[in-house]
């Protein structure tokens, strides 16, 4: 008998996705992701001078990640405003996901700063910040080599599925939840976390469907850009 989710979703079905570039006016490029419940906003401003000057790099520019899920966020209980832990850690993997798809050698001595801001969550909200992140930054104008596409995958009661929302997170019984970033023309894997546990096997099952789904995020994440520079 085949598993079936309690959303309907089959095992390899991610939820809805939604993508638009050129959100926010004021930054130099900007994009909102949604998949599901769950709404990232990305901001980008830069490459600008970096100060104090003793942070600056004469060698390439720097990027600097911020995530914020906003205090009416959660599906749950109020989030505390302001920088936590959990934040500081998110903020701290969006930037290491993101860089090897970025050529910041040309702006020594430069700051690069993205700032992710999530109005709505449900589960996945590093995954969307992510998604949300690299469309800004092609809307910026920054040389990429690529986007990074993002998505969660997981083990839920030995069964291997993607794209997680916050009621199979919560599953009273055997659960791992895998976000990954993958760079869509190579394969290369620039993020991989794991909160629970799964065998080697079902891992690899896992990962080869996040391969699949992030090829189907890329699709959203440049329609996105496609359809801004169509408008104008």
């Amino acid at each position: 008998m085949a598993f079936e989710r309690a959303s309907g979703r089959k095992v390899n079905e991610p939820r809805a996705m939604e993508a638009k570039a050129g959100v926010i006016k004021n930054a130099d490029g900007s994009a909102m992701f949604k998949m599901g419940d769950t709404i990232a906003y990305a901001a980008v401003y830069g490459p600008r001078d970096l100060y104090p000057k003793f942070m600056q790099n004469p060698k390439k520019g720097i990027l600097r990640c911020n995530y914020n899920m906003m205090p009416f966020s959660g599906s749950g209980e109020r989030v505390r405003p302001g920088q936590n832990r959990r934040a500081k850690e998110i903020s701290m993997v969006t930037e290491k996901a993101l860089l090897p798809v970025l050529e910041l050698e040309d702006f020594p001595n430069a700051v690069v700063d993205v700032y992710v801001e999530l109005p709505q969550t449900d589960a996945g909200s590093r995954c969307a910040g992510i998604c949300a992140a690299a469309i800004a930054l092609a809307d910026a104008g920054l040389v990429m080599k690529d986007m990074i596409a993002a998505v969660s995958v997981g083990n839920l009661d030995g069964n291997i599925v993607v794209d997680l929302d916050k009621d199979e997170e919560d599953f009273e019984g055997p659960v791992a939840d895998i976000p990954v970033a993958i760079i869509p023309s190579t394969g290369q894997i620039t993020l991989l976390q794991m909160d629970g546990e799964i065998t080697p096997e079902k891992l690899v099952k896992a990962l080869e469907l996040a391969q699949e789904t992030c090829m189907r995020i890329n699709e959203v994440q440049r329609k996105a850009l496609k359809d801004k520079y169509a408008g104008e």
